[in-house]
């Protein structure tokens, strides 16, 4: 069983390739965690092009939802993006919160860094920045943001009770979040559980549906919304990897079922400060 600091190592490394990858590769992979997978991996289906803001330079096909399509993101509003990657979830907010509002990217893989800055200096945008740190420690201040959005990222961060304290403590009373993210109802194959490439490729990382909403509520958030919800399917070519045809048979007979979530959830408008690592609640 990996640590926690080796769950992180190997997603950064991951996610390093990734940003030096074609978005084709990544669309056709495990969350371009490098399969080989000839069908477009439905947990990339999601199409951000029509959406204003859309950069092409900045959207890597990673994603398994569209959160910034229901973040109710208003003029003027501070947006943070949880695992911005190459910036394309920033470049979308910041087309809903314009000039005169703020969009920081937030992101641990120096790489995604270095990429979401060469496309920001090419938008010419003065508003919209990216920061490098880890989504469980946040290198922002509290209470200053309207509105966090993320992309399937929660489900790669091991301490996910962690992260949904930490976009508490940096939310502003009365601000909300919309988040896209992997969950199961049901139980993976263990080989599967431990496969580190599908952890990368944001499935073995996912944790039970009402565990997910469950930590939500937990940490203090109030009008928990499921704002839109679809299954996800994994390809036979990536299962051959790690099952063999009985157990890919017993899989899909079973009653696990891999979901793309996008969950709404708001801070207290009275929200109490929090002074230490448990009194969020």
């Amino acid at each position: 069983m990996e640590t926690t600091d080796q769950i992180k190592d190997m997603v950064r490394q991951k996610y390093s390739e990734i940003a030096l990858q074609d978005k084709e590769i990544n669309q056709s992979s495990c969350c371009g965690s490098g399969c080989c997978s000839t069908d477009v991996y439905n947990i990339m289906s999601d199409d951000y092009s029509t959406l204003e803001g859309y950069n092409p330079d900045a959207d890597l096909g990673l994603g398994c939802g569209l959160p910034t399509q229901f973040a109710q993101i208003k003029t003027g509003d501070v947006v943070i993006d949880l695992g911005s990657g190459a910036g394309n979830d920033c470049f979308i907010a910041r087309k809903e919160t314009g000039e005169t509002g703020r969009v920081i990217g937030i992101d641990f893989t120096p790489a995604m860094i270095e990429k979401a800055r060469v496309n920001v200096d090419k938008l010419g945008y003065n508003n919209v920045e990216f920061r490098q740190g880890d989504i469980e420690k946040m290198p922002v201040s509290a209470d200053i943001a309207d509105v966090i959005v993320s992309n399937c990222v929660l489900n790669l961060v091991p301490n996910k009770y962690g992260v949904f304290q930490e976009i508490y403590r940096v939310l502003k009373p009365g601000g909300h979040f919309s988040i896209s993210d992997i969950v199961l109802v049901g139980e993976l194959p263990e080989k599967i559980q431990q496969a580190a490439e599908m952890y990368a490729g944001c499935v073995a990382g996912a944790i039970q549906k009402e565990e997910y909403l469950g930590l939500i509520e937990t940490t203090g958030f109030q009008k928990i919304t499921l704002q839109k919800e679809k299954p996800i399917t994994i390809p036979d070519d990536i299962l051959n990897q790690y099952l063999n045809a009985d157990e890919i048979a017993e899989f899909k007979a079973s009653a696990t079922c891999i979901v793309s979530v996008t969950v709404f959830a708001q801070k207290p408008a009275t929200a109490k400060t929090c002074c230490g690592p448990d009194c969020c609640k």
